[in-house]
């Protein structure tokens, strides 16, 4: 595709046109990948990247450059607003040179500022910074950001790049295998990046924007699909497992995006096609209108299977945000938990899944499909959760922070009588 097609295409964008114009007008290469997606370059030598659209023609990034740096850049987040990377905005502490995070709701807006990141040279990239503050993000923010280092990388022919920051946790692992394939490790790929012993290979994604709205990421298949302000994701990535309540799956030679739970599809929510085209928003299946409240005894469940999975610093503030929370059955769509302040609702589709399971003439196996469930909510609210201990912490004097960090308490005596006590209770519920 030459650049006149690539300026025909952008001829849609409305105002947005109008903002890369001079963008297109630089253009001396136009390719067109696997998937659709329309990348323009400037200086055919060095190919340098200056634009992405869709195959629909949504505009995904704009990279303005200056002599030989990286002057602006903005990319688009899967709620369609904008995220700008404002390079060496910043020098000081931790790493000296930060490059800064700015969030808009449309591409020419300066917006409001978010955060910083190690600064990078985006002309020769050499390495995945650390991130300041990462829940100060948007929803899906840190992986687009981490797959325009991914696809500069890959321009730039850089084989490989390492994470050696602070922090190497599950969670930013699990974000970068959106973008990049993991070199083979010698032991388990996780304990290995945690090491700062993981060399990642560029593999970015292709976006599309559907005209029904969903943000669908694509490679060999459809990995990842944001639906509604929800993603749903694999549950195997690079041969690598990862909780997916929201989930994709392949049904015969279509996908669907699914609530999963205790081994099945407990509600179906879309249904597209192998490369991404939506084929049908799937309307909900009846469910039991009723709210039942749940024992208080489940939610110490919860905390003290959050809390065994979380730094033993936070222990005590967890179980007691949990604690806190008031739990029942409710009829809900599209979700599995919703929360609420210290209410919470579970689904009633899962409590029927639930029930099913309990059926079973095993008390064993009941007991089990409880334990289950409880994880999964687990899980669902861990995060929630979490985020209120640390603020918890976070207000207490210096003294005392500093004295949880250096000598966390010991573990609860009892989380294993609370959790035993939390499935019986919500095995009753059922």
């Amino acid at each position: 595709m030459d650049a006149g097609r690539a300026a025909r295409r952008l001829g849609g964008l409305g105002g947005e046109a109008a903002d890369v114009a001079d963008l297109v007008a630089l253009a001396e290469v136009v390719a067109v990948e696997r998937h659709g997606t329309t990348v323009c370059y400037a200086d055919a030598a060095r190919r340098r990247r200056l634009l992405e659209l869709d195959r629909h023609g949504t505009l995904l990034l704009a990279l303005r450059w200056h002599d030989h740096t990286l002057a602006d850049a903005r990319v688009r987040l899967p709620d369609r607003s904008w995220l700008r990377v404002e390079p060496q905005a910043e020098t000081g502490a931790p790493w000296g040179r930060s490059d800064r995070l700015w969030h808009a709701g449309t591409l020419e807006a300066r917006g409001d500022a978010l955060t910083r990141f190690e600064a990078l040279d985006w002309t020769d990239v050499d390495r995945i910074p650390t991130l300041a503050e990462p829940a100060r993000l948007p929803a899906g923010a840190g992986a687009t950001v981490l797959n325009v280092i991914s696809s500069l990388a890959r321009d730039q022919g850089r084989s490989s790049l390492r994470y050696t920051g602070p922090y190497p946790t599950e969670q930013l692992f699990t974000t970068l295998l959106d973008s990049f394939d993991y070199d083979v490790a010698p032991d388990d790929p996780l304990v290995a990046f945690m090491r700062g012993a993981l060399a990642w290979r560029p593999a970015p994604h292709e976006r599309v924007f559907t005209p029904e709205a969903a943000c669908v990421y694509l490679r060999d298949r459809v990995e990842k699909v944001v639906w509604r302000s929800r993603a749903y994701h694999r549950p195997d990535v690079q041969g690598v497992g990862r909780h997916a309540a929201y989930r994709v799956r392949d049904v015969g030679k279509r996908v669907v995006c699914s609530l999963w739970a205790l081994g099945t599809a407990v509600e179906d929510i879309l249904e597209l096609t192998e490369v991404g085209d939506v084929v049908r928003i799937i309307e909900p299946p009846w469910q039991p209108t009723e709210r039942r409240a749940l024992a208080a005894e489940v939610a110490d469940g919860i905390g003290a299977i959050v809390a065994a999975t979380s730094v033993p610093a936070l222990g005590p503030a967890l179980r007691a945000a949990a604690h806190r929370l008031t739990l029942a059955w409710a009829p809900l769509h599209g979700e599995l938990v919703a929360m609420s302040g210290d209410t919470v609702c579970l689904s009633n589709r899962l409590r029927a899944v639930l029930a099913q399971s309990l059926t079973s003439p095993s008390d064993d196996a009941g007991r089990g499909a409880a334990l289950a469930a409880l994880t999964e909510v687990a899980l669902l609210l861990g995060d929630a959760l979490r985020a209120r201990a640390q603020a918890q912490v976070a207000a207490l004097p210096e003294s005392e922070q500093r004295a949880l960090l250096e000598a966390p308490p010991p573990p609860a005596p009892h989380t294993a009588q609370a959790i035993t006590t939390a499935v019986a209770a919500l095995a009753a519920s059922g």
